[in-house]
């Protein structure tokens, strides 16, 4: 087993896997594990605690859920937000002083299975590279039903959309190309739904057509 260079803590960073999950006391993501960049929760707290009073102040019931570091199963907030207003607290949490998300780190899906009500969930994590926070945004989706763009927010989020849409079936409103980014464009399905085929294999013996228009674009 590959060793990793330890930290003054000799943690985090530190030995062997085995030598990490082995910390005694350490029972979930709420147990706290000395890192090189410290205890998030210990570091970023207070401030957390400030944004999500701002965020329930200016936008009201679109806050629909808050889990907390120490009070739920997570390392950073999770903000639930009405799917409508999605776009508008994310510009807000991108430009606003004080919460300055400027990186959309990732967006991606949750599928809690078809009898799930709402079926889906998508994720925004973000980064400020200024203060070095981080934070996630959720909205739940009924299956079939769309959820704005963030491409205005951010030019990146463009093909983690189109992901989302090839991997999951999710549809964002206003989204400029909401085209497959990873299957071939004659995929039927979308492979990460919980009711595709664990042996859905679709064959093609012939390439794609090429889209001389994209090409171009």
């Amino acid at each position: 087993m590959s060793t990793i260079p330890r930290d003054s803590a000799g943690l985090g960073r530190t030995g062997t896997l085995g030598d990490r999950m082995a910390v005694p006391g350490v029972t979930d993501i709420r147990t706290p594990v000395p890192t090189i960049y410290g205890d998030w929760t210990a570091r970023f707290g207070d401030a957390w605690k400030t944004q999500v009073e701002q965020l329930r102040a200016k936008f009201g019931d679109a806050i629909e859920e808050v889990r907390m570091p120490g009070d739920a199963p997570t390392d950073v907030p999770i903000v639930y937000v009405k799917k409508a207003l999605i776009t508008e607290v994310l510009r807000f949490a991108k430009d606003e002083a004080g919460f300055e998300y400027a990186f959309l780190a990732d967006l991606t899906a949750i599928d809690e299975g078809v009898d799930a009500a709402p079926r889906f969930e998508v994720v925004y994590n973000l980064f400020s590279m200024s203060r070095k926070w981080r934070i996630r945004f959720k909205c739940r989706v009924p299956d079939g039903e769309e959820v704005p763009t963030a491409v205005d927010v951010w030019t990146g989020a463009n093909w983690a959309e189109r992901e989302v849409w090839d991997m999951f079936g999710i549809r964002f409103t206003g989204h400029p190309d909401l085209r497959r980014v990873l299957m071939d464009e004659r995929w039927v399905g979308h492979p990460l739904r919980k009711d595709y085929p664990l042996k859905g294999y679709q064959v093609f013996t012939t390439p794609m057509e090429v889209d001389l228009k994209v090409l171009e674009d």
